[in-house]
């Protein structure tokens, strides 16, 4: 860790600041979606660990998204009331889904993760 100003920060904050704005064009772009690279970026060039880069990449991207839902609103492009049950059933599945990434195993937890990826991707292509 380097000292600057007396802050800690890790050897690789380039690679933070390239992840986030990677992360942050895709969420501009897309409308969402910034986590799917930010997640790889964290663990390869960052170099945390696995679960440490999910839970960082939730702490980025729900400021990110809320800023992509401020903008699409702006521009008349988003109905709130049509957004709510979405928005509660996601507050419901990341209740859960937060309960169940604290037991699932790394291996495990990877292999989800690139099998979201995957058909992502495939759905994406065709």
């Amino acid at each position: 860790m380097n000292k600057d100003n007396g802050a800690r920060r890790p050897a690789g904050s380039f690679w933070y600041g390239v992840a986030g704005g990677a992360a942050g064009l895709i969420n501009g772009f897309f409308g969402g979606g910034g986590g799917m690279i930010l997640v790889p970026l964290l663990t390869g060039k960052c170099g945390l660990d696995q679960r440490r880069a999910f839970a960082t990449s939730v702490a980025v991207i729900a400021p990110l998204c809320a800023l992509s839902a401020g903008i699409y609103y702006l521009r008349e492009e988003l109905d709130p009331a049509a957004s709510l049950p979405y928005l509660l059933g996601g507050l419901a599945g990341g209740m859960l889904g937060g309960r169940v990434f604290r037991r699932m195993s790394m291996p495990l937890l990877r292999r989800v993760f690139a099998a979201l990826l995957l058909y992502g991707g495939a759905r994406a292509l065709l």
